[in-house]
């Protein structure tokens, strides 16, 4: 939260008006014919809208982060109340997001849909199944799941898969520890071929991934059919193309590859579509999303998942490419409890006021501006504003950005919606008029695998050097002879650091950084290094958020935040 207010994130939604989303697309000039409706406030909309030359004169805006608590630092709050603050001042701007995870809403966040004054609506649809996109990614998935095994037991379309070499898992949406690693196929002939398994969660599937990622219907086919899904006993590469899987997987994302259309508070249109995780996979909203928000509005706001050295260094070195996109405009999202935090705080002393940690702290952002810089981009820091925020700590910030040549502006969206972020938002728009910045890629995807990381692990991360379990040399040597050597890196690590070891905060030095293994994400089109070790099925919390929601007789739900 950002001030004292007493009103909750599901109340402040609840009691807000909602238009019906045929107005939001009216505004856009959008014809009613080109709405498929779900409900009176959201909308699937079609491929069609997309406009390439649109696209090319309008303004897309990052919005990242630097690294964060674990509560987070508001990404999705200051990218809304951007937006909101963007047509405040006479603008006319979009936000496009991810779908929140039902993982993590009853796990953890309780919902992933903005705060206070700055969310988008209806907030319980979009925390709760929304369009069905991640129901129809988790069939498409597991659809795959099943025709593995089917051929495994099949005698006479065998494509021979060593069972032992699958990397295929099954995925729900949902935390659940006791599915990340099972045995099926037991109980007799008839059951399948027992073998090893598990499941993903829905965001971290490569079928998510690769929806993200898509241009169009074909791309979409095309990606499918490029998955890898083990070897043959003679250890060829098996491919989800082999059994004839990508028509029937597509057929189940003919809907979800369409952008949803829904609104702020203020009853500015957003768009929300895909959601993959950024600790895993590359943490943004779908391509199309992106194309579509640019296609109808001068200005798009948009975010990455978790801190610029996960998200934004994917975004711009993984989707940017894909998608032919270039960003005008970077925001760096910090608060001053994420700076106290990295000069040593604990979390009990997250909201009392230390102005020699936040001096301690900074040094955690200054990282993040310099690797933006590296991009082209000059970022813009917001520094989300909490009620136990002192003067002197953000006037600190402020003269420190400004000696690096960036300003730092406060943002109030939570607390006053776009009454609280104009100034963020005049100061984005002055960066873009400026013309400052000229986004560039990182590092050449024509480079060895072994450069790319060993680039983004000093560069970004500030690693002094790259070392390779004996598993992750022997994978490096069948992606290269198996002609994956062009692919980018999607680095997977942790969040909580720019390290692999989430207890080095702040600014770590001299340290190395470990490629445990590695995962071929072929269809989505780039190389996994895995960093320590990754979650793909979280957990449930010793009291997770689901045991504080509930709906009454009346419909009336608490506890979504």
């Amino acid at each position: 939260m950002t001030n004292s207010t007493t009103l909750t994130d599901l109340e402040i939604a609840q009691a807000a008006p909602i238009r019906h989303i045929k107005e939001i697309a009216a505004n856009l000039s959008i014809p009613q014919d080109d709405l498929e409706y779900y409900g009176k406030h959201k909308s699937k909309l079609p491929l069609k809208l997309i406009d390439e030359e649109k696209i090319a004169k309008s303004s897309l805006i990052l919005v990242t982060a630097i690294s964060p608590t674990p509560a987070g630092e508001g990404k999705t709050t200051v990218s809304i109340g951007l937006a909101d603050g963007l047509n405040k001042i006479g603008k006319k701007a979009m936000v496009v997001l991810r779908e929140p995870s039902l993982g993590p809403v009853f796990g953890i966040k309780g919902g992933a849909a903005g705060g206070g004054y700055s969310q988008v609506i209806p907030m319980v649809d979009i925390n709760l199944h929304f369009t069905g996109d991640f129901s129809a990614i988790e069939k498409a998935n597991n659809l795959l799941a099943a025709l593995i095994d089917n051929n495994i037991q099949n005698k006479i379309n065998n494509l021979n898969i060593d069972p032992r070499t699958i990397v295929w898992k099954r995925v729900m949406d949902m935390n659940d520890r006791a599915l990340r690693h099972i045995i099926i196929g037991i109980g007799g002939t008839n059951n399948g071929i027992p073998r090893e398994d598990g499941f993903n969660i829905t965001a971290a599937s490569e079928v998510m991934a690769i929806l993200c990622l898509s241009k169009d219907f074909d791309d979409l086919k095309s990606r499918l059919g490029n998955i890898f899904i083990g070897y043959t006993f003679d250890k060829k590469p098996v491919f989800a193309r082999q059994l004839k899987a990508q028509g029937p997987m597509a057929l189940l994302l003919k809907d979800a590859i369409k952008p949803n259309l829904v609104q702020t508070l203020e009853g500015n249109p957003a768009i929300i579509h895909g959601g993959p995780f950024a600790n895993i996979a590359q943490g943004t909203n779908t391509i199309i999303a992106t194309k579509t928000g640019l296609s109808l509005s001068d200005y798009v706001v948009t975010e990455a998942g978790f801190g610029a050295d996960l998200g934004a260094e994917k975004f711009l070195d993984i989707k940017c490419p894909v998608g032919g996109l270039k960003p005008k405009a970077l925001v760096l999202v910090a608060t001053i409890r994420a700076l106290r935090h990295h000069g040593g705080a604990k979390k009990d002393e997250y909201n009392t006021p230390d102005i020699a940690r936040v001096t301690k702290g900074f040094e955690n952002l200054e990282k993040h501006i310099e690797n933006c810089k590296k991009f082209g981009l000059n970022p813009v820091v917001a520094i989300n504003h909490f009620f136990t925020d002192t003067d002197e700590e953000i006037d600190l910030v402020r003269e420190k950005c400004a000696a690096m040549g960036v300003k730092a502006v406060v943002s109030k969206g939570w607390a006053l919606g776009s009454g609280g972020t104009t100034d963020l938002a005049q100061a984005v728009v002055d960066v873009i008029d400026s013309g400052v910045n000229h986004y560039h890629q990182l590092y050449d995807w024509s480079l060895s695998i072994e450069d790319k990381i060993n680039t983004i692990a000093t560069e970004i991360y500030g690693a002094s050097k790259v070392t390779y379990s004996p598993k992750a040399k022997s994978q490096l040597n069948d992606f290269i002879k198996n002609g994956f050597n062009g692919l980018p890196v999607c680095m997977a690590k942790t969040q909580k650091s720019f390290s692999d070891d989430e207890k080095k905060i702040g600014r770590p030095v001299n340290f190395t950084v470990s490629v445990r293994e590695f995962e071929l994400a072929a269809g989505a089109g780039f190389i996994v290094p895995i960093l320590g070790e990754m979650m793909r099925m979280p957990g449930l919390p010793s009291i997770p958020a689901s045991e504080g929601m509930d709906i009454d007789n009346q419909g009336f739900i608490t506890g979504l935040s």
